[in-house]
């Protein structure tokens, strides 16, 4: 710890050190030349990126490709819980991006807590992401699929926590292998 606070000031002064130098030259601009107006774009050059030949064959040659929109299929009942004693539970069935079963209570310590339950809510979109819209505040549930894992994230949910646990409420993450969640 001693160490850090000599390390500090001397990595300030040689930061600064690196600052400090002569005067750049003034440099005189250049003559304007006139430009000639852009042509104006057709609608495929707007859509796609431009690239050079030799982009196109590397892509052409990867691997790569484009991430389907498929709907959201996820099921869980679990409870999770941290060494800060953050934790709660999440029961969720969503089939085909239809959210038929939602109920979440999230326990943050020294703060308050969360309770989410899908009768107090419905659902405003399915692709490419589910979205649950509160029926009586702007509280929104946003659920995703990101490789095997599930996220289910809270925005603007003030009505649905208690004291300021509001502030300190996280994703709740699911892994879609086994039905765990953190």
């Amino acid at each position: 710890m001693r160490r850090c606070r000599y390390l500090l000031p001397l990595i300030v002064a040689a930061l600064l050190a690196a600052c400090a130098g002569p005067a750049p030259e003034p440099v005189s601009e250049p003559a304007v030349k006139e430009t000639p107006a852009p042509t104006p774009r057709t609608e495929k050059s707007t859509t796609e990126p431009r690239l050079s030949a030799a982009a196109r064959q590397r892509l052409a040659r990867s691997n790569l490709k484009p991430i389907t929109t498929r709907p959201l299929t996820a099921a869980t009942e679990c409870r999770f819980r941290d060494e800060t004693g953050y934790g709660g539970r999440l029961a969720l069935e969503v089939s085909e991006a239809q959210v038929k079963r939602f109920s979440a209570q999230v326990d943050i310590p020294r703060r308050g807590s969360c309770r989410f339950d899908l009768e107090n809510f419905q659902q405003s979109a399915s692709l490419p992401n589910v979205e649950l819209t509160a029926r009586r505040s702007r509280c929104r549930v946003h659920l995703w699929e990101q490789a095997d894992q599930v996220t289910v994230a809270f925005r603007d949910c003030r009505t649905e926590c208690s004291g300021k646990s509001a502030e300190y409420l996280w994703p709740i993450l699911v892994d879609n292998r086994d039905g765990s969640c953190s």
